[in-house]
C-alpha cells in the first residue's frame, strides 16, 4: 500500500497500490447498473415482452462489456507503470 507522504514525494508512485480498489469500485458499479437494467427490463416486460426481452439481453451484454473493459483498463494501467519501472532499469544499467 502507500504512505500519506507519498502524496506529496514524487520518488513513487501511488497508482499501483491503488489500482485495484479502483478497479473494485468499477466492477461494482457495472454490476449496480446491471442490476438497474434487468429490473427495468423485467417492468418493462409487463407492457411489452419483446422489448424487455430485448433489453435485457442488452443490459446483460453491457454488464459482460463492462467487466471486460475495466479489466483491460486497470491492465493497461499497471503495464505502463511496469514499462516505466523496467525503463528506468535500462537507464541506471546504462550509466553504470
Amino acid at each position: 500500500m502507500f504512505n500519506f507522504n507519498d502524496l506529496f514525494q514524487w520518488e513513487r508512485f501511488i497508482t499501483p497500490s491503488i489500482i485495484k480498489p479502483f478497479y473494485w469500485l468499477a466492477l461494482i458499479l457495472v454490476g449496480l447498473s446491471g442490476l438497474s437494467g434487468i429490473v427495468s427490463a423485467l417492468g418493462m416486460m409487463i407492457m411489452s415482452p419483446a422489448l424487455g426481452f430485448v433489453t435485457l439481453l442488452g443490459s446483460l451484454l453491457l454488464v459482460v462489456i463492462g467487466v471486460i473493459f475495466c479489466r483491460i483498463s486497470a491492465e493497461f494501467i499497471l503495464i505502463v507503470f511496469r514499462i516505466n519501472e523496467h525503463l528506468g532499469a535500462i537507464r541506471s544499467r546504462a550509466e553504470q
